[in-house]
């Protein structure tokens, strides 16, 4: 310091920096379990899921699924609510599926769906499980794996209501 100057210190105000890092395993099937889903619209339907769900803030880092079922990893924006990010994906895609082929006019969703958090270091197992999904659903249906992930996360449920 010089002499007769004397230092003042200013705190610098520092705003709040919200951080999260939220990532989760998202399911949902064709209503009744329907086969809608052909080879040949698949890899569309998959690339739009990814696209609205990274317009909508989220890291999309796996979309796959097969005839009449979806899975998708993906961060959890904190600015978005769970039931929100879901009824945008089914919407947006049940219209854009409407949109590829008449045929789809009649096409819905399930109403429910499964969301389940995992850990980042779980994130490469779950991608390596949904680009499966084609093998794994040979010799296993929807309702069987659904509700083996639904009883690995120790999640409560009626039998009668899960399929709505």
């Amino acid at each position: 310091m010089t002499a007769g100057l004397e230092y003042i210190h200013h705190p610098v105000q520092l705003k709040p920096q919200p951080l999260s890092l939220v990532i989760v395993h998202l399911v949902f099937s064709t209503k009744d379990r329907e086969p809608w889903l052909t080879p040949a619209i698949r890899p569309r339907l998959h690339a739009y899921l990814a696209e609205v769900a990274r317009g909508h803030g989220c890291m999309a880092y796996r979309v796959g699924g097969v005839s009449d079922h979806m899975h998708l990893a993906l961060s959890l924006p904190r600015t978005l609510t769970q039931s929100d990010l879901v009824k945008e994906l089914k919407t947006t895609s049940n219209h854009w599926l409407e949109k590829q082929d008449k045929a789809f006019t009649a096409f819905a969703w399930q109403r429910g769906y499964g969301l389940f958090s995992i850990g980042k270091s779980q994130l490469p197992a779950l991608t390596r499980y949904i680009d499966d999904q084609e093998d794994h659903h040979r010799t296993r249906t929807f309702q069987d794996e659904y509700r083996a992930m639904l009883t690995k996360y120790g999640i409560a449920y009626d039998e009668a209501h899960v399929w709505d």
